[in-house]
C-alpha cells in the first residue's frame, strides 16, 4: 500500500496455515463478501451465509448446535438452536416470537422470580395473560386447555425454583400436544446431562447458560432450542434479530468451554447435593429439606423417572423464619452469599428477600417459598466441607 494510513487501517491477511483445535472467538461485527451477486443471495435468503453478527456468529452458532444435540442426543430429532444475551431473554424471545395480543400462557407458582415478574409486568403489556394450575394434575390442564382456547402456550421448570418440584414432562407435554398448544420448559437447573424434555415431548427448551452450562460464572448468556425448523427459522430466530437479543461470541465461547466438563461436574453437583440433603433433612433445626432425589420428597417418583441424577440444587426451611434464616446466612464462612446458582462452588441465596422479592407473598406462600426457604447451589467441593460450614451457620 502506498499510504502508511491505509495500511494501518486494513485488515491484515488470516496467518493460519492449519485448522485451530480449539473454536476460536469470531470477535467481528461483520462479514465481507466476495461479490455483490454473493451477497444479494445470502441477504435474499438464496444461500446461507454470514453478514452480520446480529443475524448469525460461528461462535455463537457452533456453540447452540452442540447445546441442541445434546438435548436430542440418543434420538432421530434434529433440534435448532440460537444464543440469546441472557436466559431471560431466551425467554422473552421465545415468548414474544410465539404469542400474540389475547393469548394466554398456563404456568405454575413456584418458577423462577424473575420469569414471573416477565411473565406479570411484560407479557401484560402485550395483553398476554397467565394462568397459574397443579401442572401435574393433567385431567385439569386437559379441562383448562378444552375450555380456554386462548392458552397458547404451557411453560414450566422442573426441577423449579427454589421448591424442587418437579413436573412430569411427557404427561403434561402429551395434553398439551393433544390440544395444539406449545410446551415450553426452563431446563436451567438439570441440564440435558439430567434430562433431556425434547425426547419426552417437549416443544421448545430455554436454560440460562450463565448457570450449569458454563458452570464457572463467567458469562451472561442464553439459548432457545426447538424442533420445529419452520417456527424457529421465521419467529425465533427473527425475533431474536430484529430485537437483539443475540449472544455475543465472547460469551458464547466461555459456554462452549464449559460443556466439555457438564458430564463430570453435574454428577459431582448431584452426589454432593444428596450428601447434603441427607445430612439436613435429620437437623433438629431445619423443618424440612428440598431435594427430589430424597425418597421422602414429593417430586421423587418423578424425578426418578424422567432425570439421570437429581442435581445441585436444593432448599431447606430453617425453624424460626425470616430471623433465622437470616442470622444462619450471616454465618456462613466456607459458602457464599451469592444472588446465582450452577457454579463449581457452593452458593446460598434467601428467595423471600432475594429471586423471588417481588413474587406476590400469596403466591410464594402456595408455592412453599416461605420466610425462613434458603436456597443452595451445591458445589463440586468435598462434601463435608459444605455441610459443616451449612450446620454450623443453623446451629449459631
Amino acid at each position: 500500500m502506498k499510504n502508511f494510513e491505509s495500511l494501518s487501517a486494513k485488515e491484515w491477511p488470516d496467518p493460519k496455515t492449519t485448522r485451530p483445535h480449539i473454536l476460536p472467538i469470531y470477535a467481528t461485527a461483520s462479514y465481507d463478501f466476495e461479490t455483490m451477486e454473493q451477497s444479494v443471495d445470502i441477504l435474499s435468503g438464496k444461500t446461507t451465509g454470514h453478514t452480520y453478527s446480529r443475524y448469525g456468529n460461528p461462535t455463537s452458532e457452533a456453540t447452540a448446535e452442540k447445546i441442541a444435540a445434546m438435548e436430542t442426543h440418543g434420538s432421530d430429532i434434529r433440534a435448532k438452536a440460537v444464543m440469546t444475551s441472557s436466559g431471560m431473554s431466551a425467554l422473552h424471545v421465545l415468548l414474544s416470537g410465539l404469542l400474540t395480543s389475547g393469548d394466554k400462557i398456563l404456568t405454575h407458582a413456584n418458577i423462577y422470580g424473575g420469569s414471573t415478574e416477565l411473565l406479570h409486568q411484560v407479557c401484560q403489556h402485550w395483553k398476554i395473560d397467565m394462568i397459574y394450575a397443579d401442572l401435574n394434575q393433567t385431567d385439569e390442564v386437559s379441562e383448562l386447555l378444552r375450555k380456554d382456547k386462548s392458552i397458547r402456550m404451557v411453560f414450566f421448570e422442573t426441577p423449579a425454583n427454589p421448591t424442587l418440584d418437579c413436573i412430569d414432562i411427557e404427561a403434561l407435554c402429551t395434553v398439551a400436544k393433544q390440544h395444539g398448544v406449545w410446551s415450553a420448559i426452563d431446563n436451567t437447573f438439570a441440564t440435558p446431562y439430567l434430562q433431556q424434555p425434547m425426547l419426552l415431548g417437549a416443544d421448545f427448551v430455554i436454560h440460562s447458560t450463565s448457570k450449569f452450562l458454563n458452570g464457572h460464572g463467567t458469562t451472561i448468556s442464553g439459548v432457545i432450542i426447538g424442533h420445529d425448523t419452520e417456527t424457529f427459522n421465521t419467529q425465533i430466530w427473527k425475533t431474536m434479530k430484529l430485537t437483539g437479543a443475540n449472544c455475543s461470541p465472547f460469551e458464547a465461547w466461555l459456554v462452549y468451554q464449559g460443556l466439555k466438563t457438564l458430564p463430570l461436574r453435574m454428577q459431582k453437583h448431584s452426589d454432593n447435593a444428596m450428601a447434603v440433603a441427607k445430612a439436613l433433612s435429620t437437623h433438629k433445626h431445619v423443618a424440612h429439606v428440598n431435594y427430589p432425589g430424597l425418597d421422602h420428597h414429593r417430586s421423587y417418583t418423578i424425578a426418578n423417572k424422567q432425570m439421570r441424577a437429581f442435581g445441585g440444587m436444593m432448599s431447606f426451611e430453617v425453624k424460626g423464619g425470616m430471623e433465622a434464616a437470616l442470622r444462619a446466612m450471616n454465618r456462613v464462612r466456607f459458602c457464599s452469599l451469592t444472588p446465582t446458582l450452577g457454579d463449581v462452588d457452593t452458593m446460598i441465596l434467601h428467595p423471600v428477600s432475594s429471586s423471588h422479592l417481588r413474587v406476590d407473598p400469596d403466591v410464594r406462600k402456595k408455592a412453599g417459598i416461605s420466610d425462613g426457604l434458603i436456597r443452595v447451589s451445591v458445589g463440586i467441593e468435598h462434601p463435608d466441607d459444605i455441610i459443616q460450614d451449612l450446620i454450623q451457620a443453623i446451629e449459631g
